[in-house]
C-alpha cells in the first residue's frame, strides 16, 4: 500500500479507485470517464496514460495523458507533480483541456518549456441542464445521422472543427483518425442534423461524450447562410431532448465565453452556467 505523497502511472488493476475519483464529479469529468469505462486504463486501450496522484495512499487527483492533457480533481499538489511528469515526458498532447483553475495552474507551470501555445482560452462556461424548456420547441427535421450520410455530413464536420479549433481535422494523417471518429459517433447513434431539401447539412450535433449520469453536446455548427434565421436553438432543443430522454439525465457542454450568440441560444434552451473549463491549443 501507498503510504506516501506521491504520483504514478496507473494500471488497470486501479480502475475502481480510478473510477471512485471521476465520480465525484461527473458532469466535468464526462468525456474521460466515458473513455475509461470503455477501455479500462489500459494505455493502449484508452489511448493515453492515466496519471494519479496519492495523499497518505489514497488516490485524490488524476491527470489523462493522451491527445489532451486533462487535469481531473486536481489538487494544487497534485498539479504540480503532474506538471513535472508531463515535462519529463515532453509535449505529445495537441491540446490542454479541463476545469478552468487547476488547467490554469498546470499551465504556467508547463508554459516555460512548452510553450508558446497557438491559442489559450481562459474561460470557456460549462453549461448543464437537466430538464427541455418550455420556450423552445425541438426541431422535427433534427434527427439522427444514418451510416450512409458519413459522407454527407463530413465537410460540416470539418467545417465546425476548422471554426472552432483554428485548424483542419483534416491536416496531418489527411483526416483518418477524425473521419473515424465521426463515423463512431454516427454508428452510435449519436450525431444529429437537420439536412436541407438540397441534402447539404442546415445545422448538426454530436453527444460525443456518455456515461450514465451524464453527457456532453459538442460539434454545434449551423451552416453559415441558415445563421440568424432561428435554427440553432430549435435544433438544440431537438438534440437535447434525445440527450436527455435516451442517454443520460443530465446533458453538459462548454462554450467560448466570446461566442455570446452560442451562449444566449443554449440559454434558451434551458442551459445554466456551472462552472468553467479552460483550453490551451498548440
Amino acid at each position: 500500500m501507498l503510504t506516501q505523497t506521491t504520483s504514478r502511472v496507473l494500471e488497470p488493476s486501479d480502475l475502481a479507485a480510478a473510477l471512485a475519483v471521476l465520480d465525484r464529479e461527473p458532469v466535468a469529468n464526462a468525456f474521460v470517464t466515458a473513455r475509461v469505462q470503455i477501455a479500462g486504463l489500459d494505455p493502449w486501450r484508452l489511448g493515453g496514460e492515466m496519471w494519479g496522484w496519492y495523499e497518505g495512499g489514497v488516490l485524490t487527483s488524476l491527470c489523462y495523458a493522451g491527445a489532451n492533457l486533462v487535469p481531473i480533481c486536481a489538487t494544487p499538489r497534485a498539479v504540480r507533480a503532474f506538471a513535472d511528469r508531463a515535462r519529463r515526458a515532453g509535449r505529445r498532447c495537441s491540446s490542454i483541456v479541463g476545469p478552468a483553475e487547476p488547467t490554469a495552474a498546470l499551465w504556467r507551470l508547463l508554459e516555460p518549456q512548452w510553450g508558446p501555445a497557438r491559442e489559450v482560452r481562459t474561460h470557456q462556461p460549462l453549461m448543464v441542464t437537466d430538464r427541455l424548456s418550455d420556450l423552445i420547441a425541438p426541431d422535427p427535421y433534427v434527427r439522427r445521422v444514418r451510416k450512409d450520410e458519413l459522407e454527407t455530413v463530413m465537410p460540416a464536420c470539418v467545417a465546425m472543427f476548422t471554426e472552432e479549433v483554428g485548424v483542419s481535422p483534416l491536416a496531418g494523417d489527411g483526416g483518418l483518425l477524425y473521419q473515424a471518429r465521426v463515423a463512431e459517433l454516427v454508428g452510435a447513434g449519436r450525431a444529429f442534423a437537420r439536412f436541407g431539401t438540397d441534402g447539404k447539412v442546415v445545422f448538426k450535433a454530436e453527444i460525443g461524450a456518455a456515461t450514465d449520469r451524464a453527457c456532453q453536446i459538442q460539434g454545434v455548427w449551423v451552416a453559415p447562410e441558415h445563421r440568424g434565421k432561428g435554427v440553432a436553438a430549435p435544433g438544440m432543443a431537438a438534440v437535447l431532448r434525445y440527450a436527455l430522454t435516451e442517454i443520460a439525465p443530465v446533458a453538459s457542454l462548454y462554450v467560448n465565453d466570446f461566442n455570446t450568440p452560442a451562449r444566449r441560444t443554449y440559454e434558451r434552451v434551458g442551459f445554466q452556467e456551472v462552472g468553467a473549463f479552460m483550453s490551451v491549443l498548440f
